[in-house]
């Protein structure tokens, strides 16, 4: 594949050539003009895209990101066809990919093998027979365990490679499934100990009742000991360097020594996440009926194995966390599961294939440009903060101005040479390999340099990040598209939709997370102690309005968790109209204020801002995200953020009678 290599002075001709008998971008269709723009701006910029575009079966929720990923979706599956249907050299990436995609669309097969394929795992786990063999076990265990472990940078040297440990071992994911008291959280944990039962009993165990409920009891005592989401977001909290010899004394009913050399690992220090857990862990552990903590092992095997097995089973296993958590009446078809574990399995390969086809070089040139405009603006908003002393405005401007840009696609493709994938062999077989693969490809970075060049991200991913320990922007291939990149659109519209997914990913530099970390990624203070205690306050400020919103009846969006991404919401809103203002300046006012397709150039911001969150969801899912997602809602990034942009309101005559309207001395101001 040819690589483009640009000056900066070239992508701007290219960019300022590209804006040449240009479209606005926005589809009208997407309307609703029976709402009123300054009263509910969510439904009037996206209630047609919701009318024409219902849920259904497969879906908890469906917006534009899935619509756009869909599409992506079926480019890939024709990619993987091809191969499919084709006989391959063993060994080869496209055998791998092709023999996994038919392994996963081979429902009768599954069928025919039952729970075989994962007999021989819960047979291991049946085979423990005292305390003193968990240590091992839990070592050499890839299906099931208390705790997780994870290669990445060290949060106070960001150059090498560290082993972090994680809080795990409950099923459910959020500790307030285990905890909270409220009606529908209640029936979540009556459903889920149903689930747990049927479950067992496809697997052909006795006493399946009580079974459930010896899982429900100790992942409920996991869970109370676990760090809540909003703690979670603390990284300082959630970075305790040890040396074993400080782990063995912390957590002393685990074999530390047994348990590492199991996992195939040496090393002399390494950071515990959530010490709390992990300390009930152990003492869950040591004080707990052998019989019992197997039968929670097993249930973690069958929870893992259960899309990977018989139909029955799959079934039962989407009734409980497809319908009941979520709301969906049906699966995805099967070939969307089927691309989907290829993905996860080949993404890069597999992304190798998708930029070759389906990605112009042309949109990663203006892209750049757009990043770096957006880096100028937010280097003005920086400068112009009154609150911050020219001290930390230099700190965040060095900051800023070492972030590393990757857009496409990495430039050195992933290696799959390790990575064997039997059509002779189960399918449950395969992902278990596959799953001991991803294992060794993390662990062989243990105690090394990072590599700065990895992607987090396959360039098929509709999607984009800001990793703090490396400093660094990332929007694959995936998302490049309409709506949030259209090469024929004018800038109203790019810098609207995908101009602020940029300036989004930027600001999380600077959030209440990101600001912790330095421009090498280290986590170390950059700030003077009253510039912070002036940040802190803003972002407070945030907080509690979107504490106040409720989301359904009686529930309110948890402001503290998605602190985050509501300030690089903020942020990214800022950050790119005042680019989008930078670019409009050089024009004739003629031009800065001619109505297209009946809206100003700021307008159309505005409305290409929104579409990018349109989506219809379930009540169900509703209630599951504002429990388990950093981001709000769809409609709340909407109105739950522009009321807090004074362009808004410039841009829409938005007047105090508004529902909408907040005070200016109300509103957030942060970056």
């Amino acid at each position: 594949m040819k690589k483009i290599i640009l000056s900066l002075s070239a992508i701007m001709l290219m960019a300022t050539a590209c804006t040449k008998q240009q479209t606005t971008g926005i589809d009208l269709s997407n309307l609703d003009t029976t709402a009123v723009a300054q009263n509910d701006f969510y439904q009037f910029a996206c209630g047609g895209w919701m009318a024409n575009n219902p849920l259904t079966p497969e879906y908890s929720r469906f917006g534009s990101f899935d619509k756009l990923g869909l599409n992506n979706l079926e480019q890939v599956n024709g990619l993987i066809q091809d191969l499919a249907a084709k006989k391959h050299k063993q060994g080869s990436v496209a055998q791998k990919i092709g023999d996994l995609y038919n392994l996963s669309m081979d429902t009768a097969r599954r069928d025919q093998e039952g729970i075989a394929p994962v007999q021989k795992t819960l047979d291991e786990i049946e085979a423990i027979h005292s305390h003193d063999q968990l240590s091992e076990a839990l070592g050499k265990a890839m299906d099931f365990g208390l705790w997780g472990m994870y290669v990445d940078a060290d949060a106070m040297n960001s150059s090498m490679n560290i082993l972090n440990e994680f809080q795990g071992g409950f099923a459910l994911g959020e500790k307030e499934y285990y905890l909270d008291e409220d009606d529908h959280t209640r029936m979540i944990r009556d459903e889920y100990r149903k689930h747990v039962t049927r479950m067992f009993e496809l697997f052909g165990y006795d006493n399946a009742e009580a079974r459930a409920d010896v899982v429900l009891r100790l992942e409920t005592r996991l869970a109370k000991a676990a760090y809540s989401n909003v703690e979670l977001r603390d990284p300082q909290a959630n970075y305790n360097m040890m040396s074993l010899d400080q782990l063995q004394e912390l957590v002393p009913q685990i074999q530390w020594q047994s348990y590492f050399a199991a996992f195939g690992v040496s090393l002399d220090s390494l950071s515990i996440g959530q010490v709390p857990h992990l300390q009930e862990a152990g003492r869950l552990l040591a004080d707990e009926p052998l019989e019992d903590i197997k039968t929670l092992f097993a249930w973690q095997v069958i929870d893992g194995a259960a899309s990977f097995l018989t139909t029955e089973i799959f079934m039962q296993n989407f009734h409980f966390y497809g319908q009941i958590l979520s709301g969906r009446e049906e699966p995805s078809p099967l070939w969307k599961r089927a691309v989907g574990i290829v993905n996860g399995t080949l993404g890069e390969a597999v992304g190798q294939m998708y930029v070759e086809k389906y990605f112009p070089e042309e949109n990663k040139a203006r892209m750049l440009a757009l990043v770096h405009n957006l880096q100028k603006a937010l280097g003005q908003r920086i400068e112009n903060l009154e609150w911050m002393s020219r001290e930390t405005k230099d700190k965040a401007l060095e900051k800023l101005n070492a972030m590393t840009i990757k857009i496409g696609y990495p430039d050195t493709w992933r290696d799959y040479s390790k990575l064997s994938i039997d059509a002779n062999d189960t399918y449950y077989a395969n992902i278990r390999r596959a799953a001991k693969f991803e294992q060794d490809y993390s662990l062989s970075y243990l105690g090394k340099p990072v590599d700065k060049t990895k992607w987090y991200m396959t360039p098929q991913t509709v999607n984009a990040y800001y990793n703090p320990s490396s400093n660094e922007i990332c929007f694959p291939a995936g998302i490049l598209q309409y709506p949030f990149f259209d090469m024929s659109a004018d800038d109203a519209f790019n810098y609207g939709a995908i101009g602020v997914v940029i300036g989004h990913e930027m600001t999380h530099g600077f959030d209440d997370q990101g600001c912790q970390f330095d421009k090498d990624g280290n986590m170390q203070n950059w700030w003077k102690p009253e510039d912070k205690i002036a940040f802190d306050l803003r972002t407070k400020v945030m907080e509690e309005a979107f504490n106040r919103i409720e989301v359904a009846p009686g529930v309110h969006a948890n402001g503290a968790f998605t602190l985050g991404e509501n300030i690089a919401d903020h942020g990214g809103l800022q950050v790119s109209y005042l680019a989008f203002c930078n670019n409009e300046a050089a024009k004739a006012e003629k031009d800065r204020l001619q109505t297209r397709d009946g809206f100003t150039p700021a307008q159309r911001f505005f409305l290409a801002y929104a579409n990018v969150w349109a989506n219809n969801i379930r009540p169900e899912e509703i209630l599951q995200r504002t429990k388990s997602d950093p981001h709000s809602l769809g409609r709340w990034r909407v109105n739950g953020a522009l009321p807090h942009i004074n362009a808004w309101y410039e841009a829409w005559n938005v007047t105090p009678e508004s529902p909408l309207y907040i005070a200016p001395e109300n509103r957030v101001s942060i970056w």
